[in-house]
C-alpha cells in the first residue's frame, strides 16, 4: 500500500499507456480526414469545381483548428481545478461521437449545401475537443513522468499523432486497395470515420482506470499553500529568469508555429500535393507516406532521450536549422514517382521528430502547475491552430497559383521564429514540476 497522495511507478505507466491509447484513436480520426481529403471535396462540395471544393474541404480543416484554443482554454480551466482524468474522458467522448457523425453525414448531391455546412459544425466540435485533449495530455504525461525520463515519456503524445496518423494512412492504403476509385468516393472514405468509434470504447475503458496526477493533487490539497522549494534549492542551479506568464505564452506560440507548420506539411498534406498536383497514384502515396511516418515515430523517443541527456534546447536547435535549409528542396523533390515522396517525408518526418518529442516536456516546464494547463491550451491551440492548421490550405493556395516556392517559404520563416523563441526559453531539463 502507497501513503495517500503517493503513485507508485507502475501506476504511472498504467496511466502512460491509458492517456496514449486515447491520443493514438484521437488522432487517427483527425488524420483520417486529412487521408481522405480529396475523396470528402467531391462527397461534401460541389464537384463542378474539383479545385475549389478541394480548398474548402482544407478549409473546413483548418476551421476545426481554429476552435481549438477554445477548447484549449475551456477544458484548461476545468482541467486546472477539477482534473486532469475528467477532461480526458470527456474529450474522448466528443471525438468519437464526431467522427461517427462525419461518417454518416448524408452528401452534397442529398443535400446540398446542408452538408458542407454540417461538415463544418462537426469539425468544429472535434476543434473544440482536440484542443481540450491535447492541453490536457501535454500537462498530464509530463506531470507523471519520472524527471530524468520527462523528455522520453512526453514523446509519446507525439507517437500517438505519428501513430494515428499510421493507422489512417494504412487504413487508406487498405481501402485503396480493396475498393475502385469510384467506391472510395462513393462510400469508402466514410469507413475509418465509423471504425474510430469502437477504437474509442476501448479508449475509454482504460481511461476510467486512470490516476490522477499527483503534482496537480499536490497543489490542490490544502498543504500546497505552504512555501514551495525554488529550483535553486532543489537542485543547486542558478535562479531562473521568472517572465510573466503572457511572455511564457508567446515565446511558446513563437517556439510551437515552425514545428506544427512543418508537422502538418508532411503528415497531412504532403500526399494529397503528390495525388493532386503531381499525379502520383494514389496507394503509392498511402503507402510511402506510412513508411516515412514510421520512420519518424520510431525516432520519437530516441530524441526524447537525447533531450533528456543534452538538454531540451539543442534538439530543437538541429529541428529547426535542418527544416529552415530542406524544407524547399524537399518539396522540390516530389514527383510523380512514389519514391521521391518516400526519401523527402523520411527526412522530413525524421527532423520533425526531434521537436515534437520535446513540446509536451518544454510546455510543461515553462508554466506552474495551477495554469499549465490553460496556460498550454492556449498557447499551443492558439500556434497550431494559426500555423499548423492552416499550413495545407496555405501550401494549396499558393500551388494553385503556381507560386509552390512561397509555401515553402512559409514553413522556413516560421522555422526561423521556432529557433528564436527557443533561445529566448529556458534550458529545463530535469526540473521538479513542483517548483516551476
Amino acid at each position: 500500500m502507497h501513503p495517500p497522495g503517493v503513485v507508485d511507478r507502475k501506476q504511472s505507466r498504467r496511466s502512460l499507456r491509458a492517456s496514449t491509447i486515447g491520443q493514438l484513436l484521437e488522432w487517427y480520426e483527425w488524420s483520417s480526414y486529412a487521408v481522405f481529403a480529396p475523396f470528402i471535396a467531391v462527397a461534401m462540395f460541389n464537384k463542378l469545381d474539383p479545385a475549389s471544393a478541394l480548398l474548402s474541404t482544407l478549409g473546413v480543416f483548418a476551421v476545426g483548428f481554429l476552435m481549438r484554443p477554445i477548447g484549449g482554454i475551456v477544458f484548461g480551466f476545468i482541467a486546472d481545478r477539477k482534473g486532469r482524468k475528467r477532461v480526458m474522458v470527456v474529450t474522448m467522448v466528443m471525438m468519437a461521437l464526431a467522427s461517427v457523425a462525419i461518417g454518416l453525414m448524408p452528401t452534397y448531391d442529398t443535400i446540398g449545401i446542408g452538408a458542407s455546412a454540417g461538415l463544418l459544425v462537426i469539425r468544429m466540435i472535434q476543434g473544440f475537443a482536440h484542443g481540450g485533449e491535447s492541453a490536457t495530455a501535454n500537462s498530464y504525461i509530463p506531470e507523471i513522468a519520472p524527471k530524468e525520463k520527462r523528455g522520453q515519456w512526453g514523446s509519446l503524445i507525439y507517437v500517438s499523432i505519428f501513430g494515428g496518423s499510421v493507422i489512417a494512412y494504412v487504413l487508406g492504403g487498405l481501402i485503396s486497395l480493396a475498393l475502385t476509385q469510384e467506391q472510395i468516393g462513393a462510400w469508402g472514405w466514410r469507413i475509418p470515420f465509423l471504425l474510430g468509434a469502437f477504437g474509442a470504447i476501448f479508449a475509454l475503458y482504460l481511461r476510467r482506470g486512470m490516476h490522477e496526477s499527483e503534482v496537480f493533487d499536490e497543489e490542490t490539497t490544502p498543504e500546497s499553500a505552504a512555501p514551495k522549494a525554488t529550483a535553486t534549492e532543489d537542485f543547486g542551479l542558478a535562479p531562473r529568469k521568472v517572465r510573466p506568464r503572457w511572455v511564457s505564452i508567446l515565446l511558446v506560440i513563437g517556439m510551437v508555429s515552425g514545428v506544427t507548420a512543418a508537422h502538418y506539411t508532411w503528415s497531412s498534406y504532403v500526399s494529397t500535393y503528390a495525388i493532386t498536383q503531381q499525379g502520383m497514384p494514389t496507394q503509392g502515396a498511402y503507402w510511402v507516406t506510412v513508411v516515412a511516418q514510421i520512420a519518424g515515430l520510431i525516432a520519437l523517443p530516441l530524441w526524447g532521450r537525447l533531450s533528456d541527456r543534452i538538454g531540451r534546447k539543442p534538439v530543437i536547435y538541429i529541428f529547426a536549422v535542418a527544416m529552415i535549409v530542406l524544407q524547399i528542396p524537399l518539396m522540390a523533390l516530389i514527383s510523380d514517382e512514389p519514391w521521391t515522396l518516400l526519401v523527402a517525408s523520411s527526412i522530413a518526418l525524421i527532423f520533425v521528430a526531434a521537436s515534437g518529442s520535446l513540446l509536451s516536456s518544454i510546455m510543461s516546464e515553462v508554466f506552474p502547475t495551477a495554469q499549465r494547463t490553460q496556460s498550454i491550451g492556449l498557447a499551443y491551440s492558439v500556434s497550431v491552430a494559426v500555423f499548423g492548421g492552416t499550413a495545407p490550405y496555405v501550401y494549396q493556395l499558393f500551388v494553385a497559383r503556381d507560386l509552390a516556392w512561397m509555401s515553402g517559404g512559409f514553413v522556413v520563416v516560421l522555422c526561423v521564429l521556432t529557433l528564436i523563441a527557443m533561445k529566448l526559453l529556458p534550458e529545463t531539463k530535469g526540473i521538479d514540476l513542483r517548483t516551476v
